[in-house]
């Protein structure tokens, strides 16, 4: 099943003399099981790809649909409970509730979508473990440092049962270590059935992908298998 599909989606921004290109006639669909790495000098309008496949902006022409249902036919009700229902975001400045824990920032949108308190805060937990994060679950955000604040907010948008993920240089406070951690719960989520794009501008992590998308003033200009196929990486180091 496609669970996202960009049809001739464009955005520009300001108007006349100030107008600015961001998207141009963008075509993409990603299946479900499928993670899809999208590189790109700076200003290629990766991150306005993401926004509009998450609904957080609204395209200026072209369509956009997840899991099979036009985001311009949603209310505003309806897009804000299929972010919290199907969509998991990784922001680049990450967005995690300062008056809240780890383990209670990761479980909120599980939570806020009927699970028990303790069912929730057991997902959590788990995936903060998948992260190396366990023992720092009951510290606020600003007991962190930014590595472990990024690895929180990729667990926050991986628990559950999220039908895609979004993720905007997910790895880009983290070493290589813990960069291919992140990648690594991306990945399992994929394969799970989560369509994912990421975001990178690492070559090793795109490796993980199923297929890499080049974008560059706004267009797809390439589209490629990674260099590597991710089933190289899922073995632990040192095995085959």
């Amino acid at each position: 099943m496609t669970v996202l599909e960009l049809r001739q989606t464009s955005k520009t921004y300001g108007a006349g003399p100030t107008e600015v290109p961001a998207l141009r006639h963008v075509d993409l669909s990603v299946d479900e099981g499928e993670l899809v790495a999208v590189m790109g000098p700076s200003g290629s309008g990766k991150s306005t790809l993401l926004t509009i496949a998450g609904s957080l902006e609204e395209p200026t022409s072209g369509e956009v649909l997840v899991c099979g249902r036009a985001l311009s036919g949603m209310s505003r009700n309806e897009r804000s409970r299929l972010r919290r229902r199907v969509i998991g975001y990784v922001f680049q400045d990450f967005n995690l509730l300062a008056g809240l824990t780890a383990v209670e920032n990761v479980s909120l949108p599980v939570e806020l979508d009927g699970t028990s308190i303790k069912a929730a805060r057991d997902l959590g937990m788990r995936a903060l473990d998948e992260l190396g994060l366990a023992d720092r679950a009951t510290r606020f955000p600003d007991e962190l440092s930014g590595g472990e604040r990024q690895r929180v907010a990729i667990a926050r948008a991986v628990v559950g049962d999220r039908q895609l993920l979004l993720a905007d240089e997910p790895s880009g406070a983290l070493d290589s270590n813990n960069g291919d951690a992140v990648m690594r719960l991306i990945r399992s989520a994929c394969q799970r059935g989560v369509a994912g794009v990421v975001v990178t501008h690492d070559a090793q992590l795109a490796s993980w992908a199923d297929r890499v998308v080049f974008l560059r003033d706004g267009r797809i200009v390439d589209q490629t298998l990674p260099p590597a196929g991710p089933e190289s990486l899922l073995a632990p180091s040192g095995n085959p």
